[in-house]
C-alpha cells in the first residue's frame, strides 16, 4: 500500500482508463501474451465462463466479450506466481496473518494440498487420501451430522454444487449457508411472494426493447460492468434511464467502449443516466411507494392486467393514498418535484424494467422494499410482455444457479422428495443453518466443523472479530480454493486448504476434458470449459473433491460417486431427474449458448398460492419504526459498505478506486463536504468510526475522512474493512441479509494513533 491520494475524477468510465488497467493487471500476474490470448475465450461459446460477475452474455458475442474487472479476475486466477510447500515452509501462519489481504491474495495460485501443524505454526504437505481421510474422522466424531457446517461460494459451478449438497444430506443436514445469505437472500423470499420465483424475469433482450429504466442500489460501473455495454445501447436508442444512488458514481454517468473506436478517439462517450437521484440511505421504499402514489393519483393503471392477474390491489391502494407526501419526501430524501418527475416519467413509458442489487438488500426493510418494486411494475402491467420486469442484478458467476442446485438451508419438500427418491435415502427435512445461524452456531460450540466450498467466510461476513473467534473454535476447518485468503489463516484447532482447478483451466477427467454449466442473472444455463494448462499436476477439481471426500466419509452410500465424476453428463443426467426445469439437461446445454429456464411470469402465470400476483405492501411508518436509534451525544450518520473498483467481493486486486479518485489506501470513509465541515474535519482527517447497536459499539480504527458527493448524515466505506462494525444481530426482517448498508455510526477524531 502507497500513500493516500484523492481528486476528483472527470473522465468517463471504461475508455483508456479500463484499458491500461486491464494491460496492467495482466502484466502484474506475469501473463501479458498468454493472458491476452485467453481473454479471446472468455464468455465465448467455445470457451470459458467469466469467474466474476454474473451478467449474462449476448446471444451474437463480439470477440471481446469481457470487461476491466473480469479481466483482473481472470488474470487472478490465471497468474504465474505460485504458492507451493516451500512458501508455507519459510512462512507461520502467525506471518501471513499479518500480511494484507491484496498480498495474501497476491502470493498466486496454491499447488498442493495443505494442513495446519499448531507444533510449529506452519501448514504442511499432505497427501490427498489422507486429507480426506481426516476431515471423515472429524464427521464422523460428531455427536449430531448438524454440528457441521458446509458453505458455498457463488463461483462453484451447477455439478460441483449439486454434487455437494447432495454429500451434505446424505451425511444428514441442511446446514447448508451460502453468499446468497449475505445479498439477495430477500429477493427470494420477497419475490416468490409476490409472483411465485424468486429469479429476475427478463432476458438481456427485453433491454433492447424497454423504453423505461429505474436502476437501484448498485454500480454497474465497478460491480458488474459489462451492464455498461447494455445501458450504453438502451441509452444510445433513446431509452430513459433513471438511477437512484446515494452516491454519484461515474459509471452511471457516463461511459467509453472500450470496442468503439470512435468513443476511444474522442474520449467523451454516452450518458448513461438521463435522470440521477441521490437518496437518503435506505430511502428507496418511500421512493417506490411515491411512484405507487403518483399512479393512483393523477397517472394511468393497466386496470386489465390488475383486474385478471393479481390479488391485493385494494390493500396497497390504501396504503399509497393514506401516507402523507411530506413523509415520503422527509424519508426517501428526495423532493416533492423530483418524486412527480419520477412518477410521472414511468408513469408515461410502455415497457419498463426496474434493476436492484446489494443497495436494497442488506437493509433490516429490504423484502418490503422489493415487493413494493415489485408493486410498481403491477400496477402498469410491467410482467410478461417484451422490455419490461423485474431484474435483481446477481453477483458472483453462479450464485443463482448454486440455488437452483438445492444450495439451501431450507429445501423445498418436492426437491428433496425428487432427489431422496433418485439416489435412494431419505434427506434431511429439518431447516439448517444460514450464515447468521450458522455464525451463532459457532460460536456456541454447537458446530464444531466448517467447511468451505470456495469463498472467504472469514471476511465476507459481518461482526468480523465474532465470527474470527467463532472460527478458532472449531474443531476442524476446511476451505476449498484456488489461492490464500483471510479465512485460511483464520482457522480451526485442525485444518486444511484444498487447492482446486479454477474456471480458466482444463478438467480431465477419466483422460477426457469436461465441461461445467452456470446460470447467469437472467436464468441462461449454458457450458463453460477451461481451455488453459493447470496451475499445478495435483490440483483436483470441486467435483473430484466432493466426491473422493464422499467416498471416505460415506461407505455405506448408495451413489456412484466417482462414475458420477468420470463424466460430467452423468451428474447433468442426474440433475434433470432431480432439479425443476433441467429436464433433458445434456441435449439442451450442449446447444450452442445453451437455454433459457421457463419462468412462469414470462407469461404471466403465477405460481403463488392462488394463482395470482400479489400486491404486497406495509405503510410507510411500519418500516421506519423498527429503526434503531442510538443514544449518543454524537452526531449519528448512517454508513453503507461499497466496493472500491479494484476488488471483487473480499477479492482485493489493488489499491486504485480510479472512479472515486481514491488510490494507495483502503481505509477511507467518504462524507458530505458540510459534515465534514461541521464536525470540524478536513480532508484526510484520522477518525475512528464507531457503530452502535443495542449490545454495544464495535470500533473501526485509524480511518481517513474524504469529501464526497453523497447526501447529508449519510457516509460509504470499503468492505470487507468496514465489516467490523456490522452487528451480527442487525439484519434484514426475515431474510436475515447483513444490513451492510445501514449501519449507525459516529465518529471520533484521532490525533495520534500510537495503539
Amino acid at each position: 500500500m502507497s500513500e493516500l491520494k484523492f481528486h476528483s475524477y472527470r473522465q468517463p468510465a471504461g475508455g483508456w482508463g479500463a484499458l491500461r488497467a486491464s494491460m496492467q493487471s495482466l502484466r502484474q500476474q506475469g501473463i501479458l501474451s498468454a493472458g491476452t490470448a485467453l481473454l479471446l475465450k472468455s464468455n465465448q461459446a467455445e470457451g470459458f465462463d467469466c469467474p466474476g460477475c454474473a451478467w449474462p452474455d449476448p446471444d451474437a458475442h463480439s470477440t471481446f466479450e469481457f470487461c476491466e474487472n473480469g479481466v483482473k479476475a481472470v488474470a487472478a486466477e490465471a497468474t504465474s506466481k505460485r504458492v507451493t510447500a516451500d512458501f508455507f515452509a519459510r512462512h507461520s501462519v502467525r506471518w501471513l496473518a499479518q500480511q494484507s489481504d491484496y498480498d495474501l491474495e497476491e502470493f498466486g495460485r496454491l499447488t498442493e494440498p495443505m494442513m495446519y501443524d499448531a507444533a510449529s505454526d506452519h501448514y504442511q504437505p499432505v497427501s490427498w487420501e489422507q486429507a480426506f481421510a481426516q476431515i471423515a474422522r472429524h464427521l464422523h466424531a460428531l455427536e449430531s451430522p448438524n454440528q457441521a457446517i458446509f458453505y458455498t461460494s457463488g463461483r462453484t459451478s451447477n455439478e460441483a454444487a449439486f454434487l455437494y449438497q447432495l454429500f451434505v444430506r446424505e451425511f444428514g443436514t441442511n446446514n447448508m449457508p451460502d453468499c446468497s445469505n449475505m445479498c439477495h437472500e430477500p429477493t427470494s423470499l420477497g419475490m416468490p411472494e409476490s409472483i411465485g420465483i424468486g429469479k429476475g424475469t427478463v432476458t438481456l433482450e427485453d433491454f433492447d426493447h424497454a423504453d423505461t429504466l429505474l436502476l437501484f442500489g448498485h454500480n454497474p460501473g465497478t460491480n458488474h460492468p459489462r451492464m455498461l455495454g447494455t445501458l450504453r445501447d438502451a441509452a444510445k436508442r433513446g431509452c430513459r434511464i433513471l438511477v437512484f444512488n446515494p452516491l454519484r458514481e461515474r459509471g452511471l454517468q457516463r461511459f467509453v467502449n472500450p470496442q468503439d473506436p470512435g468513443e476511444m478517439l474522442t474520449n467523451h462517450g454516452t450518458e448513461i443516466a438521463t435522470h440521477y437521484y441521490q437518496p437518503r440511505i435506505g430511502g428507496d421504499y418511500a421512493i417506490a411507494l411515491g411512484i405507487a402514489r403518483y399512479l393512483l393519483e393523477q397517472g394511468s393503471l393497466d386496470q386489465d392486467f390488475i383486474d385478471i392477474h393479481t390479488e391485493g390491489f385494494n390493500a396497497l391502494k390504501k396504503i399509497a393514498l393514506d401516507t402523507p407526501w411530506a413523509e415520503i419526501e422527509s424519508e426517501s430524501g428526495l423532493s416533492h418535484a423530483e418524486l412527480m418527475e419520477i412518477g410521472k416519467i414511468y408513469d408515461s413509458g410502455k415497457a419498463s424494467i426496474i434493476t436492484w442489487g446489494m443497495g436494497i438488500t442488506q437493509h433490516k426493510h429490504a423484502v418490503a422494499t422489493i415487493q413494493m418494486l415489485v408493486n410498481v411494475l403491477l400496477l402498469k402491467g410491467n410482467m410478461g410482455k417484451p422490455g419490461a420486469g423485474a431484474c435483481p442484478i446477481r453477483g458472483h458467476s453462479n450464485v443463482q444457479g448454486d440455488r437452483t442446485m438445492g444450495i439451501w438451508e431450507r429445501p423445498a419438500a418436492d426437491f428433496l422428495d425428487r432427489l431422496g427418491k433418485e439416489f435412494g435415502f431419505e434427506p434431511p427435512r429439518e431447516p439448517g443453518h444460514d450464515v447468521i445461524g450458522s455464525i451463532a452456531a459457532l460460536e456456541k460450540g454447537e458446530a464444531k466443523v466448517f467447511f468451505g466450498m470456495g469463498g472467504n467466510f472469514a471476511n465476507a461476513t459481518p461482526d468480523t472479530q465474532r465470527v474470527h473467534e467463532a472460527l478458532r473454535h472449531c474443531e476442524l476447518t476446511v476451505h476449498v480454493t484456488t489461492k490464500l485468503n483471510r479465512s485460511h489463516v483464520v482457522h480451526g484447532k485442525n485444518a486444511l486448504i484444498l487447492p482446486c482447478l479454477g474456471r480458466t483451466e482444463i478438467d480431465i477427467q477419466n483422460g477426457q476434458p469436461q465441461g461445467i454449466t452456470v446460470e447467469d442473472s437472467m436464468s441462461m444455463v449454458h457450458i463453460s470449459q477451461g481451455i488453459r494448462v493447470p496451475a499445478s499436476p495435483q490440483l483436483k477439481s470441486e467435483c473430484a473433491i466432493i466426491a473422493e471426500l464422499a467416498e471416505a466419509t460415506l461407505p455405506n452410500s448408495k451413489t456412484p460417486w466417482r462414475a458420477l465424476v468420470e463424466d460430467y453428463d452423468r451428474i447433468r443426467d442426474r440433475i434433470s431427474r432431480v432439479v425443476a426445469g433441467f429436464e433433458d439437461f445434456n441435449a439442451r446445454v450442449h446447444q450452442p449458448r445453451g437455454f433459457h429456464l421457463d419462468l412462469p411470469p414470462r407469461s404471466r402465470r403465477w405460481t403463488t398460492p392462488s394463482g395470482k400476483a400479489q400486491f404486497i405492501a406495509q405503510p410507510l411508518h411500519h418500516i421506519t419504526e423498527g429503526r434503531f436509534v442510538p443514544k449518543s451525544t454524537a452526531r449519528i450518520f448512517n454508513l453503507m459498505t461499497i466496493r472500491s473498483h479494484d476488488q471483487y467481493n473480499t477479492t482485493i486486486y489493488g489499491y486504485e478506486d480510479r472512479y472515486r479518485g481514491v488510490s494507495g489506501a483502503r481505509n477511507i470513509c467518504f462524507m458530505h463536504p458540510e459534515d465534514m465541515a461541521e464536525l470540524g474535519f478536513a480532508e484526510n482527517s484520522l477518525v475512528d468510526i464507531i457503530s452502535h447497536w443495542t449490545d454495544g459499539e464495535r470500533v473501526a480504527r485509524s480511518f481517513r475522512l474524504l469529501p464526497y458527493d453523497i447526501p447529508r448524515s449519510c457516509v460509504a466505506g470499503y468492505y470487507p474493512e468496514l465489516n467490523v462494525l456490522v452487528p451480527l444481530s442487525s439484519h434484514a426482517d426475515r431474510a436475515n441479509t447483513p444490513t451492510s448498508k445501514s449501519i449507525r455510526v459516529t465518529f471520533h477524531a484521532v490525533t495520534k494513533r500510537d495503539d
